[in-house]
Order: structure tokens, then sequence, then C-alpha cells
């Protein structure tokens, strides 16, 4: 019997959208486009300088404001339990850069680092000056696979020579050896000498902020970008990274002030964070992320960009210069130079593509260092170098993730008064070893985060297991130890 027409035709239209849909959900090219989920998304990764885990609202601040990171949680996968790779700027830079821990790559200290002093009982390791040309970067890779890439903000990876620009980077604006702003006001010049001046920033208003105008050239690198058409693949737009690295909210607290005033108005409700100085360093650091999540949507980008939010280490807890202690990292002990969850645990904020959001709040213990890996397994880019992160794509799809233990290495003794060790943290059990007398912390995290009660007695075949993995760990990455002082005066 021949089929009826009418069914020939459904059968035929049937097998024309099988065709026609499923060339599209597998990225085949139909004519002279491309489905817009073959495209490699775009990152923007926004970086503060020594912003508190307890700095933000989603985080528990009731005196600091920060409605635009509070709506971004809202929408994002939350890391509650996020880490920087170093209690000091230099190595978490470098390693989120890199995907390598700051031991492998000999940064372990903010660069150039403190010098030895005869207080020391110990000489601090050796630190390499500046990231090297030979380590694979985020923006070298990203750059190779077809992305625009742009540095806007602080770099402290090396000076000349070593610059964004010689490690990936298309671009560079106020980037350069300096780990502290020349000035957070225009002129952006160096106040005694009037020389020195920020690259990129020579013109502009007078008292313009310097937090501020960051974010204008964020704003108008986003706007280039729009449709921007890509040679490699026609069709698609051009894809890119925008490393939006602030110098806020690190010293010298400067701040506009009008927000001043605001915070020196407003009643803290709780008695560990005061300082309206550096809270209105932190409303204009909500301000930028704000205006940078709509000039995203304004431009469509928002439906194919992935935005991360963090800080490199915990919050400045201790006197370092005017108008200081910054902050309080509490309920966390301590912060930035200590190897207390103050100055090594971070916010962290992913916000997937506009439709593909699916926000949630994540307690695994995740690192900086998985950045790397993590672009580019979501940039379809198999990574070749060597990394010590783990891609967090398995989290961000809420699928199961191994355990793995996170390891710290801080041979130095830091300007804010930490001292000189290492540590590991597997599942809720973190371990701190001191470099001087080799003296040992245990504390359980999740019973403990502000970790009072030492529990090295109570569990010692616990701590020789993670002195172990770490000792092992240390000579896998050969981490450069500390030697005695020949000049130790005794006196601290």
């Amino acid at each position: 019997m021949n089929p009826k027409p009418q069914t020939c035709l459904l059968v035929l239209l049937g097998l024309f959208l099988f065709i026609h849909f499923g060339c599209q959900r597998s990225g085949t090219k139909t004519g002279t486009t491309t489905s817009r989920n073959t495209q490699k998304p775009n990152f923007v990764i926004i970086l503060m300088d020594d912003l508190g885990w307890a700095d933000v609202g989603f985080n528990g601040s009731t005196y600091y404001q920060t409605p635009n990171l509070d709506r971004m949680a809202a929408r994002s996968v939350q890391f509650k339990q996020a880490y920087a790779p170093s209690p000091v700027c230099s190595p978490t830079r470098a390693s989120l850069l890199t995907g390598q821990h700051p031991a492998r790559l000999q940064i372990t200290d903010w660069l150039p680092g403190r010098t030895d002093r005869p207080s020391q009982k110990m000489l601090r390791a050796q630190l390499l000056p500046e990231l090297p040309l030979n380590a694979t970067t985020l923006p070298e890779v990203l750059k190779e696979a077809g992305y625009t890439t742009a540095h806007i903000g602080k770099w402290h990876l090396g000076g000349e020579g070593y610059g964004p620009q010689q490690q990936g980077f298309d671009s560079n604006i106020a980037g350069n050896h300096s780990g502290s702003p020349i000035n957070y006001f225009y002129p952006y010049r160096h106040r005694q000498t009037g020389q020195e001046q920020m690259l990129g920033l020579e013109q502009g208003t007078d008292g313009e902020y310097l937090t501020d105008r960051l974010t204008d050239e964020a704003e108008q690198f986003l706007t280039q970008q729009k449709d921007k058409p890509n040679e490699a693949r026609p069709g698609e737009a051009r894809p890119f990274l925008l490393y939006l690295a602030h110098y806020a909210v690190h010293i010298p607290m400067r701040a506009k002030q009008d927000l001043i005033a605001k915070y020196q108005q407003k009643v803290p409700t709780e008695g560990t964070q005061r300082n309206h100085i550096y809270a209105a360093m932190i409303e204009s650091m909500d301000q930028s992320v704000g205006r940078v999540l709509r000039k995203l949507e304004e431009l469509g980008l928002d439906q194919n960009t992935v935005v991360i939010f963090t800080s490199d280490n915990g919050g400045l807890s201790v006197e370092e210069g005017p108008n200081t202690p910054a902050t309080s990292n509490y309920p966390l002990r301590d912060g930035k130079g200590y190897l207390y969850e103050g100055g090594i645990r971070v916010p962290l904020l992913v916000l997937l593509p506009k439709g593909r959001q699916k926000p949630y709040v994540s307690q695994v213990p995740v690192t900086l260092t998985d950045l790397y890996p993590t672009l580019m397994d979501m940039a379809g880019i198999k990574n070749t170098s060597t990394t010590d992160g783990k891609s967090l794509v398995p989290l961000l799809q809420q699928r199961t993730f191994p355990q793995r233990p996170l390891y710290w290495h801080y041979p130095h003794y830091s300007n804010q008064g930490g001292r000189p060790g290492w540590a590991i943290r597997e599942g809720d059990y973190k371990l701190i070893e001191y470099f001087e007398d080799h003296s040992q912390e245990l504390f359980n995290l999740k019973a403990d985060p502000g970790e009072r009660n030492n529990l090295l007695t109570q569990e010692p075949q616990l701590a020789a297991t993670l002195t172990n993995k770490l000792h092992s760990w240390g000579r896998e990455v050969n981490a450069q130890m500390m030697k005695p002082n020949p000049e130790f005066s005794g006196n601290k």
C-alpha cells in the first residue's frame, strides 16, 4: 500500500526539523551562521585587593553596603569556603593567572617582598622578582584561542618587560610593578615627585576617583567588544577576557567625601566593622560592579558572559598606616598576612550567562588556583600546562566534586605580624605548621570557624596524617624553605 501524501509531507517536515535543530545544537554551521551556544563564552574577572570574606552583605556584613553584589550573589553560584592561595597579594595573582600554586611558581610573598631583619629568627625563602615570562598564563592561552584580552588595574607581578602585555594581554591600563595606587584621586601622579604616573590615566578630571575611572575604562572596553567580528569564525562575535583588578580596597584609606560623610552618620549594628572610610571605599567598589553588570546587559553581552568576583586575600585587620585597621573579619580569625581563615578565605561569586544561571550556595572548599582550569574548561580549550587547580565546572553544574586537600605555603614574616609557615586543609580539618619552631595547630573548621580550639593533643593521628601529606606536597612542588638567620638578635 502506498503511503498517503499527507503522511509523506509530515515525515519530510519532521526530517527537516530534526536536521535543522540538530545541526544547531551540535554546532554545525547552517549556511553562514552558527548557533549562539557554539560560541566561546566571554569572561569578566573582577578582582578586589584586600577585601575580606566578611566585608560584603551576602556574607553577613550589615555596616558595609553592597546592594549590587548582593543582587549578583542571588543570581550566582556562591562559594562560601573559597580561598586565596596566599595571605598576601602577588602570589594569589600569579596563581590565579597560571593555575599553579605560588610555591611551585616560587612567588610566595608580595613583590619585591619584605626584606630580612635582625629581629627575624629565620631568613625568608628565595623569591622570584616577577612572574617569569615562560609561565603559561590565562590571557596567553585565551588569546591563542581567538580572545581579545584586556588588563585594567593592579598588576604587581613585575615591572618593565614583565608587565601585562608581556604576559598575554592585548592592552593594559594602570598596571605596573606597584602594589598600591600612586593616588586614589586624579591627577594619578606621585604626590612628592609629581613625575611617576599611572599608565593610561594621564588625562582625567580633577577629583576623579580611581575606582570610578577604572570602571569607565572597563565600560569602554566592553562597548568596543559589542559585535566585534571573529575573523576565525565568521558569523560569531570575537570572545573576550576582561581582567578588572581594582586597587581598592587596599591602603591608603582614601574615599569620596560624600560617602565618608554617609558612613560617619551610620551607627554600626555590630562592634567589629566600623571604619567609615573603608565603608565608603567598599560602596564605590560595589557601584563599580553594578555598572559593569548593567553595561553587559545594555550591550546584550550578558547572554554569553561569565562574571567572576573575588579578592586576592583577607581583609586588613591590624594597624598599617593611617585610618587602619581597615576592617574585622569576624567570625574568622585575624586577617591579611596570616594563615588563619581571616587571612585566606575570600568572597567568590561566579555568575553564569543569562539563561544558564542556576544560583545556589556551595560549601565545598575551593581555591582561586581553580579559576584557570575552570575557564579553560568553559572555553573548550585543552589544558596542556602544569596546573595545581581543578575545574569547578562540575560544581557550577551542581554535580559531585571529589574531596581534595588544599595547601598554603608562606615562608615569610608578614608586615601585618603573621608568622611564617604552611598549612593544609582536608575535609573540615586544617593544620598549620610554623617554620620557626615546627609548632602546629589543628582546627575543625566546621565546629570552630574562628580557630580557637587547637585539637592537636586530642587528634594526634589525624595531625600526623595531615603533616605527612603537607610535607609530601612541599617536596612535590619544590617549595622553597627558610634558613636560620645568622644575624638574629633575639629582639622582636
